[in-house]
């Protein structure tokens, strides 16, 4: 998979920034040159609105704190986020998927049409609705941001399965007697699992980019925590006169999605068993 991935320009680019993305939340709190700004803890009224410079790469904002210290702190909250939305998005969705393709009938009925009672609002909308009605937190924003994307996964689950249990290695399942869990589990799920993998590729860029549309409209994280898009947010009001407060951490937001869904891309080829076989052939030429 590397090396085709080495020899894919734009795939590669999107691996460097997701690996660049994740090592970045991960050590953000540890490398940090001014953590009291980074916190959003300080209060400086002589270094109000600074532009960019050596000591100030990124400017300073309405309280005089460093916005390089604080974007970069801002990655391990977007981590959280994308993680956290997607891995509960999962953990609800494919269950249920699962369960409803598998076992068909009534109770598969039940379970999808459940599915689609939250399919037919728009996800983003309900989000917002979620997250005003639970409150501005990171936690709530994580909550009502998986809560809305679950159906997704839970559709697309179901339909892989409805065409895999119809497979002779299943049927050869049942035969030997094994149980409905193992077969699910074991023998149905591996083989299903290929687009939720692709989606949930896609979806930690989306979750980063609808978590910042969340803090934007004021609704996301609270305040002064550095997530990007409530530094997006407090930077608007003061465009006129600061621009770099919404603009680096705006570009964080661009490159971090960018990057997921180059990376998502080639995702999807190396595990389309005909897209990898041309990838490869175009390599032997």
């Amino acid at each position: 998979m590397f090396m085709l991935m080495r020899r894919n320009v734009v795939s590669m680019i999107g691996f460097i920034i997701v690996i660049a993305f994740l090592i970045m939340g991960i050590i953000s709190p540890y490398i940090l040159t001014k953590p009291e700004d980074a916190w959003g803890t300080t209060y400086d009224v002589s270094k109000r609105y600074l532009p960019p410079s050596l000591e100030h790469p990124f400017g300073t904002d309405e309280y005089g704190r460093d916005m390089f210290n604080r974007v970069i702190l801002g990655a391990r909250f977007s981590l959280i986020i994308a993680i956290g939305v997607v891995g509960l998005a999962l953990v609800i969705g494919v269950p249920l998927g699962l369960i409803a393709g598998y076992s068909g009938g009534r109770t598969g009925t039940a379970l999808m049409r459940i599915t689609d009672m939250f399919l037919a609002f728009p996800p983003l909308l309900l989000a917002i609705a979620l997250a005003a009605t639970l409150g501005r937190g990171l936690e709530n924003a994580i909550l009502a941001l998986a809560i809305s994307w679950w159906p997704w996964y839970a559709r697309l689950i179901y339909v892989q399965v409805n065409t895999v249990k119809s497979m002779p290695y299943v049927d050869a399942a049942r035969v030997l007697g094994l149980g409905s869990f193992t077969i699910m589990f074991r023998h149905i799920l591996p083989n299903a699992l290929t687009p939720v993998v692709i989606q949930a590729s896609l979806d930690m860029g989306s979750a980063v980019l609808e978590a910042a549309g969340l803090s934007f409209l004021g609704i996301g994280v609270q305040p002064p925590t550095p997530e990007w898009g409530l530094l997006v947010s407090q930077g608007w009001q003061s465009i006129n006169v600061a621009w770099w407060i919404s603009f680096f951490p705006g570009l964080a937001i661009l490159v971090t999605v960018l990057g997921f869904n180059l990376l998502a891309d080639f995702a999807r080829e190396f595990m389309d068993p005909r897209l990898r076989i041309t990838m490869m052939t175009k390599e032997v030429v």
